[in-house]
């Protein structure tokens, strides 16, 4: 019998030199997410050649340490990722975006998306940041998951990205204090 929920993903810290040599499951990644109706930035139908370029335009990201990629890997091949965004400004260095939460499809609601967002709260206090924002599509299953996470809503913006079909949506604003950090 196999379990709905992966006994402990595995959640790796991704350099630049690593997403260069698997760019291509990430590209993958991102095309799932998009296919399966996520508002991630994209519309269908997606040219490769968009999602390609978003990949290949993180790792400077990663290499200045503006921007921590974490994965999971699961039977050696990634299937979901988070991402999270260093905030330069020097009177923000407090606080992060949590960016592209991605699971592929057949492997969601098995633990990965929540072991994802614990591994970029674990970086981000790393990095002393205790002020965490994100935003997602309205009444989503990702809604779901940060409420669930503890991360209170702030806000919904009416129209505020198009879903890949082109159907403008709203979303709901999120922000989450860490604990254990000096505000």
């Amino acid at each position: 019998m196999v379990s709905d929920v992966l006994t402990r993903p595995e959640i790796i810290r991704v350099e630049a030199a690593g997403l260069r040599a698997r760019s291509g499951e990430f590209v993958a990644l991102l095309d799932d997410a998009v296919a399966a109706g996520a508002s991630v930035g994209y519309l269908l139908p997606v040219p490769s050649a968009d999602t390609v370029a978003y990949w290949q335009g993180i790792p400077a990201e990663l290499e200045s340490g503006r921007r921590v990629l974490l994965a999971c890997e699961h039977d050696g091949r990634i299937v979901g990722t988070v991402q999270v965004a260093l905030c330069a400004k020097p009177n923000g260095r407090h606080r992060a975006d949590v960016e592209k939460l991605l699971v592929l499809r057949d492997l969601q609601r098995r633990g990965i998306g929540v072991a994802l967002m614990r591994a970029a709260e674990d970086v981000a206090r790393a990095c002393g940041r205790w002020l965490l924002l994100l935003d997602t599509r309205k009444d989503s299953a990702a809604e779901t998951l940060y409420r669930r996470l503890g991360w209170t809503a702030f806000g919904d913006v009416a129209d505020y990205a198009r879903d890949p079909d082109g159907k403008l949506a709203a979303c709901t604003f999120f922000v989450k204090r860490l604990e254990g950090l000096p505000a």
